[in-house]
């Protein structure tokens, strides 16, 4: 079997966690990340603190490429050199803020769009057979969970019962025919061309397309990175902007442990051009409310939140992520962690950075 993962965006929650894991599992792991993150959102998104852990725990196992993912003549030579030892492609690279876009629209469609057409190309020209592994986002479907029948609850809104996406919203809603905002945009464009490649080259590609993505490798800022900037705010008695829906917005939210073992069950299984929404469905999930509750819980700290009355364009009023068509294909997959749990490891894991 191919020793070798590539893992875009290696230095990020996603990544990070890719990394550690399949170190773990006796891979090599080449990194490619150049920490654009710190360009987008400033010192507090920067990841250069989580690339110097990554290489202090994983050693040799671990070699960094700061190689940018628009950079087709840098990839392919990087793929060239790796060839038929690549085993796995893990693409978790991206401008990943639906605020952030709107300033710079070439900038985020040329990371999100052409970026990952790049490192398609790369992986068909020189490892046609390692599994691709790309992950999408939720704002593929635009604004289209908010035409959902929500019902207004004390803390949050919510789905009835006796609807077909209680449980979670699965892969059938459209993408057509919504806002969804100039991120979502080029993140559609993304998932159609892995998607596409998979089905016209046949190549065994996967589209995750995720809900909140978290856990404590999570470089939080105010524009990208829900619960853990919940926390940080929290444990630095910073004031927290909510935007709209009365605070009552729901998310589920998946640890990215969770997440990379279910790549690692498609790597050990791959299929062709699959969609899967990926999160933590109605085992993890809550509303921002909810959020600072178990966050001050956890703290002993009283949460500083300030409202806007104004929901971010294209935000989703709730979404919950329908996981059955992954769990029918990879049935020995769990979540461990829900948001209690994912906000105490948070907290833990930060004792000695965010400090009031």
């Amino acid at each position: 079997m191919s020793s070798v993962v590539v893992i875009t965006g290696s230095a990020g929650l996603i990544g990070s966690e890719a990394v550690r894991h399949f170190a773990a599992l006796g891979m090599d792991v080449v990194g490619v990340d150049n920490d654009m993150r710190g360009y987008f959102f400033g010192a507090d998104g920067s990841t250069q603190w989580n690339l110097q852990r990554l290489v202090k725990e994983v050693g040799d196992r671990y070699t960094h490429h700061n190689v940018d993912i628009r950079d087709r003549d840098g990839l392919d030579k990087l793929f060239t050199d790796l060839g038929s030892n690549i085993g796995l492609v893990i693409h978790a690279a991206a401008q990943p803020s639906h605020d952030w876009a709107a300033r710079e629209p070439f900038t985020d469609f040329d990371v999100n769009a052409v970026g990952t057409i790049n490192m398609l190309e790369a992986t068909r020209r020189h490892a046609i057979d390692a599994p691709f592994i790309f992950t999408s986002t939720n704002k593929v479907y635009g604004d289209t969970p908010n035409s959902l029948p929500l019902v207004e609850l004390s803390s949050r809104y919510e789905l009835p019962e006796d609807h077909k996406w209680y449980g979670g919203i699965d892969e059938t809603m459209t993408i057509d025919n919504s806002m969804h905002s100039v991120f979502g945009a080029s993140k559609v464009a993304a998932d159609i061309m892995v998607q596409e490649y998979g089905r016209y080259f046949d190549m065994p590609t996967a589209v995750f397309r995720g809900g909140t993505l978290t856990g404590p490798g999570h470089s939080a800022a105010e524009l990208h990175g829900f619960l853990a900037y919940v926390m940080r705010c929290v444990m630095e008695q910073r004031t927290y902007k909510i935007f709209g829906y009365k605070g009552k917005m729901v998310r589920d939210a998946i640890h990215s442990h969770d997440l990379i073992t279910a790549f690692e069950a498609f790597h050990k299984a791959p299929r062709v051009a699959e969609i899967y929404n990926m999160g933590g469905g109605r085992f993890s999930n809550c509303s921002h409310i909810e959020a600072f509750k178990i966050a001050s819980e956890i703290t002993g700290l009283e949460a500083r939140t300030e409202y806007v009355d104004q929901a971010r364009q294209g935000d989703h009023q709730w979404w919950i992520s329908g996981t059955g068509r992954f769990e029918e294909h990879y049935p020995d997959w769990k979540l461990t962690y829900d948001v209690p749990a994912i906000l105490r490891e948070i907290y833990e894991a930060n004792q000695e950075v965010w400090k009031s």
